[in-house]
């Protein structure tokens, strides 16, 4: 197992380096002379800086600790992007890590608690990403969820607005400008739990070297994973808030009078109490509790990440933001919002509510009952905020989306799709805004500065205790938890589902090798019923061509491939034809003029070549023998022509 650790640690082998050379400051150089047209100072110069083998001069010697810290820094960069490009390609190099590379810490200012985080992959709109690490050789799939420093109860280094700096342990918060949020690192699904937040900046105080026209305001509450990051808790229908300037309770964007306003300085106490969670129906596979994940692992910043495909909001929960009935007072917000060039306020008109012809009908919302949501200021109960608030599971997939989803999907490729079911990150979160410079520290128990009563319900309900049992009073039991109880609780949830998911995957990749044999081995029969049957053919062909061979007499010819096409492939060429060449034959008369011969004397036949036939040159020439008066050649065989010469009238009746 390598852990990484960060920059700030410095290693032994490392501090052994060589020395460093200083970093000479060179003389500046001479200022160019200013335009008079131009009241703007010319920038300055910079020289270059010395390479590490030039030498350098004792006089502006930068200080040596920072030198060997960046050479160090530097060094170790170098090193471990090296070592991540390189094994980019075969996951089995690239290291088995327990605990996330990141986050490095990058200060706000110097000498500041606060910083901002580098090497981890922030929640985005649509988004969220979640630390992984790869598996050991030997398991189907290729990563597992890692946990990422502190291991403990705190701010999510992902899951919070960019603006928002936070201290290395996560319990630090500070505000920049406008109202940004951050959920906490692992959500409530039931029980009671309760933290403090101390309001460090808040209420609406202003910093004097800011100069902001408005102060720093804080909202404190608990959302669900589809409450945005970008704005504060009680937006709409997915978080609860309580605000510090009026003390209001707000969600929808709807503020209520509920307890008194809070500030710098104070101490508020957040108390959640949930139902059991239901479980899911083994008869109805389109229940949303069944637990699935979707989410695919990538390398993001050097980093293996999985990369999730953020909850949507619903558009009945959307349906629910209807301003038309909201007041516009500027009480409702901390700041005042502007005026248009007319002097009116401006409309708030939220979405239409006119349903259209075609429309779905809109699903019921369901509820948690019995659940609540309370808030305490240094250790005073504000009573009941909340109750009966929404279910943090998705609302039932209709069939239309079902089948769009089954459209979607392609084979062998993996990407992202919604998820209707719990991939075990559902419930409700801590949930903090901050506006401006505000500034807070979380503490997450189990010991608090206002620790509440035993039973916190029964504070709620106004009933008193009351037990004649002296003994039981002596040892009262505690009906609430501390939110710091929480997070090994969800890691060993995570855990466990890996080892689900992994043992999933095992089955699937022994159906698909099963599967893949099977689809070889029916390739294999069609092969050999093709190879058969090509066999029966040709034996059938070769049958037919020794036929008519045996009709004809002679073995297959080049006739025999007219008559039955693929013969001479099969069977082989035949002999050629007697009637390829032609044949001539001279019949002579009488040996001289006067003398009488026979009337017939065929000469032995002479083969004529294509060439007479075809004009060419002949086989016989004027120097071996006379080519015989009369003689006609037709197609292939020479047709003599036989002329008598009359000497006498005998001859001529003869």
């Amino acid at each position: 197992m390598n852990v990484e650790s960060s920059p700030d640690s410095y290693e032994p082998s490392l501090l052994n380096t060589p020395t460093v050379p200083s970093i000479s400051t060179p003389p500046a150089a001479p200022q160019p002379t200013q335009n008079r047209k131009r009241k703007r100072a010319a920038p300055p110069t910079t020289a270059p800086s010395p390479a590490p083998s030039d030498p350098g001069s004792n006089s502006g010697t930068a200080n040596p600790a920072e030198c060997v810290f960046y050479y160090i820094f530097i060094v170790r960069k170098m090193t471990e992007n090296s070592r991540l490009l390189s094994s980019r390609v075969d996951l089995s190099s690239r290291p088995q890590l327990s605990i996330s590379r990141g986050p490095i810490f990058v200060p706000v200012a110097d000498g500041s608690d606060y910083h901002k985080t580098d090497l981890i992959g922030v929640n985005r709109v649509g988004y969220r990403y979640v630390p992984a690490g790869i598996n050991p050789t030997g398991h189907t799939l290729p990563c597992r969820t890692i946990e990422s420093n502190p291991t403990a109860y705190r701010v999510s280094w992902e899951d919070r607005s960019s603006f928002i700096t936070a201290t290395k342990d996560g319990l630090g918060l500070l505000g920049g400008t406008g109202f940004r949020s951050a959920r906490c690192n692992a959500p409530m699904v039931e029980g009671n739990w309760y933290m403090e937040v101390k309001i460090l900046h808040g209420g609406g105080e202003h910093h004097a070297e800011t100069g902001r026209r408005e102060g720093s305001h804080v909202r404190l509450g608990w959302g669900r994973r589809e409450a945005p990051l970008n704005g504060p808790v009680g937006l709409d229908g997915y978080s609860y808030g309580y605000r510090d300037k009026t003390g209001d309770k707000v969600t929808l964007s709807r503020p209520k009078p509920y307890g008194r306003g809070y500030g710098t300085g104070d101490v508020i106490g957040m108390y959640i109490s949930l139902p059991p969670r239901r479980e899911a129906s083994k008869k109805d596979p389109n229940d949303p509790a069944h637990l699935k994940r979707e989410r695919i692992p990538i390398d993001l910043k050097g980093q293996e990440v999985f990369e999730i495909l953020e909850y949507p909001q619903s558009k009945e929960m959307t349906s629910l933001m209807d301003y038309s009935g909201k007041s516009t007072s500027s009480a409702s917000v901390p700041s005042a919002p502007k005026k248009t060039a007319s002097g009116k306020m401006p409309e708030r008109n939220g979405p239409s509510t006119a349903s259209k012809p075609n429309a779905p009908p809109l699903r019921p919302l369901p509820t948690l009952p019995g659940s609540r949501i309370a808030f305490f200021i240094n250790g005073e109960c504000q009573g009941v905020a909340f109750q009966d608030i929404y279910d943090y599971l998705q609302l039932r997939q209709s069939e239309t989306q079902r089948k769009k989803e089954k459209k979607r999907t392609r084979e062998g490729v993996k990407e992202h799709r919604e998820n209707p079911f719990n991939d075990g990150w559902l419930g409700y979160y801590p949930f903090i805004s901050l506006f401006n410079d505000a500034c807070v520290r979380i503490n997450p128990g189990p010991d608090f500065d206002f620790p509440p009563p035993d039973d916190i319900d029964v504070l709620l309900d106004g009933t008193p205790m009351s037990s004649s049992d002296p003994e039981e009073d002596s040892k009262p039991k505690r009906n609430w938890r501390s939110v710091c109880e929480r997070y090994p609780e969800f890691m060993a949830e995570q855990w466990a589902l890996d080892e689900v998911e992994e043992e999933e995957a095992r089955k699937e990749a022994v159906r698909a090798e099963a599967t893949e044999k099977a689809e070889a081995a029916r390739k294999a029969e069609r092969n050999k019923k093709r190879q058969q049957a090509e066999a029966r053919k040709r034996a059938k062909l070769a049958a037919a061509a020794e036929q008519q061979a045996i009709l004809r007499g002679t073995p297959g010819s080049v006739d025999d491939e007219r008559l039955t096409p693929g013969l001479s492939a099969l069977a082989g060429l035949g002999q050629p034809s007697p009637l390829r060449h032609g044949t001539t034959f001279d019949y002579e008369g009488h040996g001289g003029e006067g003398s009488v011969g026979t009337p017939y004397s065929p000469a032995p036949p002479t083969p004529a070549s294509n060439g007479d036939l075809q004009g060419g040159p002949s086989g016989y020439n004027s120097e071996t023998e006379a080519e015989p008066v009369g003689a006609r050649t037709f197609s292939h065989i020479e047709v003599p022509s036989v002329f008598y010469r009359p000497h006498s009238p005998a001859d001529m009746q003869s």
